[in-house]
C-alpha cells in the first residue's frame, strides 16, 4: 500500500461533545473505528489531514492503513458529518476490513467512446441515469472507476449493465434486471430570445407593395 493510502491518526480517551469540541479547537477531527467484531476505538485525525483525503475523490473508495492505533488498522471511509453552513468536517467513521472481506461500494462511472458514438455526433445528449454502480467485491481489490464505452449508440439507444466489461472478482449489488446506466436522448432545440423577436417582427411587416394602415400603396 502506498504512502498516500495511509492515514495518521491519535486515540481519543475521552468520547462525548465536550472532548469533540476540544479536539475541533485543536485543529483535529473526532473519528471512530468500527467493526470486525470488536469495540468501537475513538480517534482523531488532523483536518488538513482529512481535507487532503477527502479531496482526492476517491475517499470512500480507498482502503487505507491507519497508524498510531493500538494496532494498525486496515479501514475503509464509511461516512464524514460537515458542518451545516460552512460545511467544514466534523466527524469521520472507519469501518474495519480484513484482507478476505466482501463488501458493497459505489464504485464511480467513467463513460468513454464519446467521439464513436453516431447519436452525440448528431447533437444527442448524454442522459446518465447512473453516475455510480454499487457492486460487491473483496475489500483489497475495490475497483477505481468503471469504465463504459458509448461507442455505435444512437439517438435513442440505451447502455445496460450488461454491456459493460466490469472488473475481475467485482458484481452488480442488482441482479434481478439488465439495468440501465445511460441513454442517448434527441437533442433539445429551443429558440433564442432573437430568433423569437426576429421571426415576431416579421409577422407584423406588411408584405412589399402591400399599403400600411392609413397610409399610402
Amino acid at each position: 500500500m502506498s504512502d498516500q493510502n495511509i492515514i495518521n491518526v491519535q486515540l481519543r480517551d475521552r468520547v462525548g461533545k465536550g472532548s469533540a469540541r476540544a479536539a475541533r479547537r485543536e485543529g483535529l477531527v473526532p473519528g471512530v473505528v468500527y467493526g470486525d467484531k470488536r469495540p468501537p476505538q475513538p480517534i482523531s485525525i488532523t483536518r488538513r489531514e482529512l481535507d487532503r483525503q477527502i479531496a482526492t475523490g476517491a475517499f470512500f473508495n480507498t482502503l487505507y492503513d491507519l497508524k498510531g492505533t493500538d494496532s494498525d488498522e486496515r479501514v475503509l471511509p464509511r461516512d464524514v458529518q460537515f458542518h451545516v453552513v460552512s460545511d467544514v468536517p466534523m466527524h469521520v467513521d472507519f469501518l474495519r476490513v480484513s484482507k478476505d472481506a466482501e463488501i458493497d461500494i459505489a464504485v464511480p462511472v467513467l463513460f468513454t467512446g464519446e467521439d464513436d458514438s453516431p447519436g452525440l455526433r448528431r447533437g444527442g445528449v448524454l442522459n446518465v441515469v447512473r453516475h455510480e454502480i454499487e457492486m460487491h467485491c473483496r475489500a483489497d481489490a475495490i475497483p477505481e472507476q468503471i469504465e463504459a464505452s458509448l461507442a455505435g449508440l444512437d439517438i435513442g439507444d440505451s447502455l445496460h449493465i450488461s454491456a459493460v466489461t466490469l472488473p475481475e472478482g467485482a458484481r452488480p449489488t442488482i441482479t434481478d434486471r439488465d439495468f440501465t446506466i445511460a441513454t442517448i436522448a434527441a437533442p433539445t432545440v429551443t429558440p433564442t430570445e432573437t430568433e423569437e423577436e426576429e421571426a415576431a417582427a416579421g409577422e407584423e411587416a406588411p408584405a412589399e407593395g402591400e399599403a400600411k394602415e392609413g397610409g399610402e400603396e
